[in-house]
């Protein structure tokens, strides 16, 4: 589908400049775009491969001279990223799903699917499952008993949704997530291994503790997905043992993200990939969590932290601090222990020769 300069700049709140009623029909890195391509050259960095492509139109940034590039038109965005995300959302055509119920469907005569959902091959759809207007629902997917599924929802292919969850509007969930699976949470009749560690701080021997089995914990509770979630491929996140999992409006959750049952998570945080979450941890708003980082049980994480890749939290942490390193400490405060660190090899021989210089003299070190 063909969109005009002018009408993207409109849709942008940006401006258009030179021939703004030239034509182009996808995006490309400025180096490989063709003629019908609106090249995304939003830094001098990237305007460089302009010259290497044949882009006739580009997405600029402010102060950029899109004569002397050699383009024949430009949008001007003041946050370029921000603009490349209206353009690519404007521009992805999304899964294609028929709409109405796919005759391959397993749908249980008790669910309630609005008319305007679209229902992909093979989807399974258990009793109780109401799915509201517009949700789109690609192939391979099933939905257990209890569900509730918002408006405008797109579950793409094979995600895996168990019982009693509730999932607001607007929600994206991405191939293979697993919404809803029972909590990791077992028992032993008597005092455990891990119970006796904890509270020694792993000084309780092992003769101390008698051989004992592991009994489940059954989750009762359900997953409450608020509006405007986004859920990465292969996540994982278990609904609560009695009270719910929750994940607040506009939470993003990178791909291979487990969230643990009883976890609440605030509204707007950002989890990045492989973030690993034990049960009943509580995260406020706005939280950014690096690739990588865990987060222990049963603690608390005030709003707007932010904690650099592979941090390891253990302990509660306030709200607004920025966090790095394993254990957790302030981000400033990690990178002095760093640089401690790093001068170790120079101290100790700094050392090591002053010794020597002394043991020559006679002296006593």
């Amino acid at each position: 589908m063909a969109h005009r300069i002018k009408d993207i700049a409109a849709a942008l709140g940006a401006e258009a400049l030179g021939a703004a009623d030239i034509s182009i029909t996808g995006v490309a890195e400025p180096a490989k775009a063709g003629p019908g391509d609106l090249a995304l050259a939003m830094s001098e960095r990237y305007a460089a491969g302009l010259a290497e492509g044949a882009a006739r139109a580009a997405v600029i940034g402010p102060g950029m001279d899109w004569q002397a590039l050699g383009l024949e038109a430009a949008i001007v965005a003041p946050r370029p990223r921000y603009a490349m995300a209206h353009l690519t959302s404007a521009l992805d055509p999304g899964p294609q799903i028929a709409p109405g119920i796919h005759s391959t469907a397993v749908v249980d005569p008790s669910a309630s699917i609005d008319l305007g959902a679209a229902i992909g091959p093979f989807v399974v759809i258990g009793a109780g499952v109401v799915i509201g207007r517009n949700a789109r629902i690609a192939s391979h997917v099933s939905i257990a008993e209890g569900t509730v599924i918002g408006d405008d929802v797109l579950l793409h292919a094979g995600v895996r949704i168990a019982a009693r969850v509730h999932i607001g509007h607007r929600v994206i969930v991405q191939p293979g997530a697993v919404l809803g699976g029972d909590g990791f949470s077992f028992v032993t009749p008597e005092k455990s291994r891990v119970e006796a560690t904890r509270e020694s701080l792993g000084k309780a021997s092992a003769e101390e503790i008698e051989a004992q089995s592991w009994t489940r914990i059954h989750s009762l509770g359900g997953l409450w997905i608020g509006d405007d979630v986004e859920i990465g491929a292969n996540a994982a996140i278990d609904r609560g043992t009695v009270a719910d999992t929750v994940i607040g409006d506009g939470t993003k959750v990178d791909n291979l993200v487990h969230i643990g049952h009883n976890c609440r998570i605030g509204r707007d945080c950002l989890l990045c990939g492989q973030v690993g979450f034990a049960g009943s941890a509580t995260l406020g708003d706005r939280v950014v969590l690096g690739g990588q980082c865990g987060v222990s049980d049963n603690i608390e994480i005030g709003s707007d932290v932010v904690a650099a890749g592979a941090t390891k939290i253990y302990s509660n942490v306030p709200a607004g601090r920025m966090l790095m390193g394993s254990p957790a400490v302030k981000m400033d405060t990690h990178v002095e222990m760093y640089k401690a660190l790093r001068r170790l090899p120079r101290l100790a021989k700094t050392v090591a020769e002053l010794q020597k210089a002394v043991f020559k003299s006679g002296g006593t070190p």
